[in-house]
């Protein structure tokens, strides 16, 4: 028998390298996050990360994040049910500025968006007389993680759709099973963990955004400042063990988030019988 060729090392020099290469890149970064919030006590750690100010940010930016997240699953699955089901005039150029957002600089995208939702701007003069305000309000950082977090979605289902055979809604439909149920039983189960996944690529984004939330949010302390100004403003401010601190938090409930969204991923995916 013939000695098998291989491109690569083999397994114990290829995962040494992997390992080393993440620790250099990811966990030593990361865990000098909490050794240096280690130089707090336990309770100047609680005072800096339960400050009332902190803790407003805490919800703008998670509660944000994944509102975003949830509406790009929608939008983002209907945009690239279009682009994949149907032909129309203008087709490619659509399908090349869903990845605007990811070539666009995000502080570009941040004043594009305040000079729209303005007061004076073309859409935000339209909803002022209605009472909504979206620029420097919590609603505009909302529009801003949608904007960025929108193609996660797109480009993750897109693929699955490619790949999904239409015969088996035709099988649906012949048998007599509705649009709801044919979506329901036929559709959703193929496409609900790539859904899952760009869920929680569009949430991984937009808890960290900054560059295009600063201009359209307009940072008023207590209803539109996010976490990553807090630690960015602690910088500023040389508090770097207090901006450590924020991150840890920051930093731990993401995790905690995307380990529980990972979990019911795999849930789905054995679920559904795509984890083989």
């Amino acid at each position: 028998m013939s000695k098998t060729t291989r491109v690569l090392p083999g397994f114990g020099p290829t995962l040494g390298l992997t390992l080393t290469w993440l620790s250099i890149i990811v966990l030593i970064p990361l865990a000098s996050v909490f050794l240096r919030a280690a130089n707090l006590s336990p309770g100047e750690f609680w005072d800096v990360v339960s400050a009332p100010r902190v803790v407003a940010s805490y919800k703008l930016s998670f509660g944000t994040a994944l509102g975003a997240a949830a509406i790009n699953v929608v939008f983002g699955l209907m945009l690239a049910w279009c682009l994949v089901r149907y032909r129309f005039p203008g087709k490619k150029l659509i399908d090349a500025l869903v990845d605007l957002p990811f070539a666009l600089p995000t502080a570009v995208a941040g004043i594009a968006l305040t000079a729209l939702y303005a007061k004076n701007g073309w859409i935000g003069q339209i909803l002022e007389p209605l009472g909504i305000q979206v620029a420097f309000k919590p609603l505009g950082v909302l529009v801003a993680l949608v904007f960025i977090g929108l193609p996660f979605v797109v480009r993750t289902v897109q693929p699955v759709l490619e790949d999904l055979d239409v015969e088996n809604e035709e099988a649906a439909s012949s048998l007599g099973a509705g649009r709801l149920a044919t979506f329901r039983y036929v559709i959703l189960p193929v496409i609900l963990p790539a859904l899952l996944t760009g869920f929680t690529l569009a949430f991984a984004r937009a808890v960290g955004e900054y560059g295009s939330v600063i201009f359209i949010a307009g940072n008023i302390p207590m209803v539109s400042e996010i976490t990553p100004l807090m630690i960015i403003t602690k910088l500023e401010q040389y508090d770097y063990v207090g901006a450590t601190a924020v991150g840890e938090v920051m930093l731990l409930i993401s995790f905690a988030l995307l380990l529980l969204i990972n979990g019911l991923q795999a849930w789905t995916a054995k679920r559904t019988g795509r984890d083989r």
